[in-house]
């Protein structure tokens, strides 16, 4: 009954009594021993004319955080049962960090947005943490062919609970952004559809029938590793000519280093194609084109409802989006166009990280979220 509360908001007993599909004295019960426990109240309203209590759930304070890890930054969110956005913060980090690096960080950036919020390591539930690149469901280690190799191998799991003291659930940064979208976004359950984070990698999420289909191992998405060129570049992966050497920010950064003062920061880089940097816009435009090729064959074999392309890219919209569409139609055949929106993602940089807090949220029991919160001195301890 908890969960029609916090997904529908306060009810009649009798609206509740339709909702869970219990007798009205089984409602009756479960409301009066909830209000005992203090995880209720009651206000006074009216229901079809009649004098009736409306049923609320206490605001205990319970809330998820949420990390994401990238190459270079590291971002905590806290957020509540009911989506709302409490405490945020980020830090830069140095290119391809190593794990001991992104880890302490990630404890600094949490502890920052838990004094914005609020909040203490006693309220929180659970961490999610979205890392880039491939990251194994059945050995919880990340792959080969990291963003960021210092941490391959690594048990991110159980790394990080040991050191912030909380239970700890890994994904991969593009599946969590995808997530993002289906509790933040514009998309409601039951839609399919795609997230493309383009970054220093390039990474797909699969939503299908409302949820993130991550294959076989968690492996699902891996679309930077499509390969454009026969014959182009060694990518990271150890393959030639793969969608990250000519569409990734750290491909265009590479493009433009010929340039008299190039741009050294996927920041600059946005700057300059947004001020109609000539050089600048033709590499973007090179990328959206190969970006498109590959979205076109994604389209063809999935025919999702929308492909949403997020990352820090996504505030060139039509300097990024008109090539892509290009390339996308080129790609696949009209039915496929005509009925596939393609649009910039809604949640900017904060997508991965809104997805992995989300994840803790959706995977929580009721009465964790809405439980009384242990203000014990252990309850409050963190291993560091």
């Amino acid at each position: 009954m908890t969960t029609a509360l916090a997904g529908d908001g306060p009810a009649t007993q009798a609206q509740l009594t339709r909702v869970t599909g219990l007798s009205a004295g089984t409602v009756a019960s479960i409301v009066h021993d909830l209000e005992a426990e203090g995880r209720l109240k009651l206000s006074p309203t009216t229901s079809s004319g009649r004098r009736a209590l409306l049923i609320h759930l206490v605001d205990t304070g319970r809330v998820a955080a949420g990390i994401d890890i990238g190459r270079a930054h590291v971002r905590a969110i806290i957020a509540s049962p009911t989506h709302e956005i409490l405490g945020e913060a980020v830090r830069r980090l140095p290119v391809g960090h190593d794990a001991d690096t992104g880890i302490a960080a990630a404890v600094e950036v949490l502890d920052q947005a838990l004094s914005q919020a609020d909040r203490t390591h006693a309220h929180i539930l659970g961490a999610g943490v979205g890392i880039p690149g491939p990251f194994d469901t059945e050995t919880g280690r990340i792959g080969s062919g990291a963003i960021l190799p210092e941490w391959v191998g690594l048990d991110i799991a159980d790394r990080m609970s040991a050191v912030l003291g909380l239970p700890v659930q890994v994904g991969n940064d593009a599946n969590l952004g995808a997530l993002a979208h289906l509790g933040w976004g514009e998309h409601s359950a039951g839609e399919n559809f795609v997230f493309v984070k383009i970054g220093t990698g390039i990474g797909m999420g699969l939503v299908v029938d409302g949820r993130v289909y991550t294959g076989h191992s968690g492996l699902a998405g891996e679309i930077g590793h499509s390969v454009v060129i026969d014959q182009g570049a060694v990518c990271r992966c150890g393959n030639r000519g793969c969608l990250e050497t000519v569409a990734s920010t750290a491909a265009m950064l590479h493009a433009l280093s010929a340039v008299p003062k190039p741009p050294s920061t996927t920041d600059e880089l946005v700057e300059r194609a947004l001020a109609g940097d000539i050089a600048t816009c033709r590499v973007v435009e090179d990328a959206g084109a190969s970006l498109g090729k590959v979205l076109g064959q994604i389209a063809s074999i999935l025919n999702p409802h929308t492909i949403l392309i997020g990352g820090p890219l996504s505030v060139l919209n039509g300097h990024l989006l008109d090539p892509i569409m290009r390339g996308l139609t080129r790609h696949t055949v009209p039915d496929i166009i005509d009925t596939t929106t393609v649009a910039m993602a809604g949640l900017g940089d904060r997508a991965e990280a809104l997805g992995a807090a989300l994840s803790v949220l959706m995977a929580a029991d009721p009465a964790d979220l809405y439980g009384p919160v242990d203000h014990s001195p252990s309850g409050l301890e963190v291993s560091r």
